[in-house]
């Protein structure tokens, strides 16, 4: 039998993936998580100023399901949509005060066990959509994290201006309409 050469050469691969030895073959894609995120294991995450924020790959959950998006002949074959998960609460890369800011602003992506739940199926590529996840990501971190601009005084008076003469234009129109119906009616004098 052709399978019986087969099986010792499984159980060296097996016993070598288990005790962490990587397989002869040392190809990367050109997708994959130490090439599109390095050191992000090793890095905390840089939330201040317009650095890049790096996200803990090995405390997020991946998982990959079958997309509704692009993809052709392989859309019900391979499992390209991407879905990243984590447990907010608990997410001690994240500020406190950020995290909070995440929590009420994004509370629709958050499910019953407190998890932020990130998908993504923009591409047909799996590691794309993983990065396109991670960006949503760190987009919702950036976002939390950016403090309101004070209002000054000229913009509050400019403000009430505004709202003084659109609640003038609107009664204006309000009597311009009242006139033309009143025209309309017919007197039954």
């Amino acid at each position: 039998m052709a399978t019986a050469g087969l099986l010792p050469r499984l159980s060296v691969l097996r016993a070598l993936g288990a005790a962490g030895v990587r397989y002869a073959s040392s190809f990367q894609s050109a997708y994959s998580l130490d090439k599109l995120y390095p050191d992000s294991v090793t890095r905390s995450a840089e939330v201040s100023g317009p650095e890049l924020i790096d996200i803990p790959v090995d405390r997020v959950s991946i998982s990959y399901s079958k997309s509704s998006g692009p993809g052709g002949q392989n859309v019900n074959k391979v499992n390209t949509k991407a879905e990243v998960r984590f447990h907010l609460s608990t997410a001690d890369w994240i500020p406190e005060d950020v995290r909070e800011k995440i929590a009420v602003q994004h509370k629709n992506h958050i499910n019953r066990d407190g998890e932020l739940i990130v998908v993504s199926q923009v591409s047909r590529y799996q590691m794309r959509n993983l990065a396109d996840c991670l960006d949503k990501i760190r987009a919702m971190i950036s976002e939390a994290n950016q403090k309101p601009k004070p209002v000054s005084k000229e913009d509050v008076k400019l403000r009430q201006l505004r709202l003084e003469n659109m609640n003038r234009e609107r009664l204006r129109q309000k009597k311009i309409n009242s006139s033309v119906k009143q025209s309309r009616s017919v007197g039954l004098d």
